[in-house]
């Protein structure tokens, strides 16, 4: 058994060193399987990177109606809103008895 070893030490050795990098090359932390990982769980972050960033425009939007000259439209939106009054997809109608 050694005999066949020494004589083919080299195509073992060889055999051995090209194992040990396709089996790094496909699952080690740096492989293929792992890049494909990291590239799926990129993406995802980036999506989510890009609806918190909506969210956040919103939300300043938001605040910014409500800073010391007050939106009225919104004001309204949020009492009917927040206090139940009116209902949804309701028109409201505004009629001015001026008779000039």
């Amino acid at each position: 058994m050694f005999d066949k070893i020494k004589k083919n030490f080299f195509l073992f050795t060889s055999f051995l060193l090209i194992l040990y990098f396709l089996i790094s090359l496909l699952g080690g932390e740096r492989g293929l399987f792992s890049n494909l990982k990291k590239r799926n769980h990129l993406e995802s972050l980036k999506i989510k990177e890009s609806q918190l960033i909506s969210s956040i425009k919103i939300l300043e939007t938001k605040n910014s109606l409500l800073t010391e000259n007050l939106d009225l439209d919104y004001l309204d939106y949020l009492i009917r809103d927040k206090f139940f009054l009116g209902k949804k997809k309701e028109t409201t109608y505004i009629i001015n008895n001026d008779e000039n």
